[in-house]
């Protein structure tokens, strides 16, 4: 049995920055609040690389069952871990840190495997060939996910050759056939049958008009604005849909049950709390 499950009162939380938009707070609670731990927090707190090794130190031992990480942290956080699990290494990104009963900080990365479920869930669990739009720490990521269910090459669309290389690395480290493309050729991705989309909002609103008849199936990563121009354009065209909502409460789910101890983790009730909290920003905006 875990902390995790003797415990009745434990606090968790989200750390980053910015981090005030962050829907964490909203899908954890969800999942307390469904599974009966009443005892449960779950907070969240602007860290920065500056401010993380004092934030981690700063804990009251015994109280807190874990940590959900976004950026700047998911790197800088690796040195002040005692041990990290091997989805994390492959990617050197640890999204989730839980303590364990005698003090040891363990970190993981529930991003890849949230992605994998995210898939699977539209009913994608193999392909013959992918697309990558951008190069970030989400691409990277998005090839340890394909290295998994891609049995062809992966195209890569970039900005410049520095980042065309380091796709090409992580390729390399990942046993992914990574091919690289020049992002004005970005248009020609919506032929694959598998597009990630990492970029940031708006950088592919553009390709949106090239979307193609029956396409494949897009992940956009993103979760706000949503849906973007090109995963409108998508469904639009019969392609099917995956959202970054669809990647947070799947991640999350992996979050509350490591954390807690208990599974399996909410994922209707996380939904629904997540798309509530996102109509209601919209109605606000």
């Amino acid at each position: 049995m875990t902390a995790g499950q003797r415990r009745t009162e434990r606090r968790a939380a989200v750390l980053g920055s910015p981090i005030a938009h962050s829907l964490s707070p909203v899908l954890h609670r969800a999942a307390y609040e469904t599974m009966g731990l009443d005892g449960w927090r779950y907070d969240r707190f602007e860290i920065d690389e500056d401010t993380l090794a004092g934030f981690l130190d700063g804990l009251p031992e015994g109280d807190w069952a874990g940590l959900s990480l976004t950026m700047p942290l998911k790197r800088a956080v690796i040195p002040l871990l005692d041990e990290i699990g091997e989805t994390a290494a492959s990617v050197e990104a640890v999204n989730t840190v839980v303590f364990t009963d005698d003090g040891r900080r363990t970190g993981d990365n529930t991003d890849i495997p949230g992605m994998l479920a995210a898939l699977r869930e539209r009913g994608v669990e193999k392909v013959d060939r992918a697309a990558v739009l951008g190069a970030g720490a989400t691409a990277s990521s998005a090839l340890a996910a394909l290295s998994r269910i891609c049995t062809g090459p992966v195209t890569a669309y970039v900005r410049s050759e520095a980042r065309a290389a380091e796709m090409r690395q992580w390729g390399e480290r990942l046993s992914v056939d990574v091919e690289t493309a020049d992002w004005n050729d970005a248009a020609l991705a919506s032929s694959a049958p598998l597009v990630i989309a990492t970029t940031p909002a708006g950088t592919t609103d553009a390709l949106a008009t090239s979307v193609p008849d029956m396409p494949g199936t897009l992940f956009d990563v993103l979760y706000e604005p949503w849906p973007t121009p090109l995963a409108a354009a998508w469904a639009d065209r019969g392609g099917a849909v995956v959202g970054g909502l669809d990647l947070l409460v799947h991640q999350a789910v992996l979050q509350v049950e490591r954390m807690t101890g208990r599974a399996p983790a909410p994922l209707a009730a996380m939904r629904a709390a997540g798309e509530r909290a996102l109509r209601g920003r919209t109605a606000e905006a």
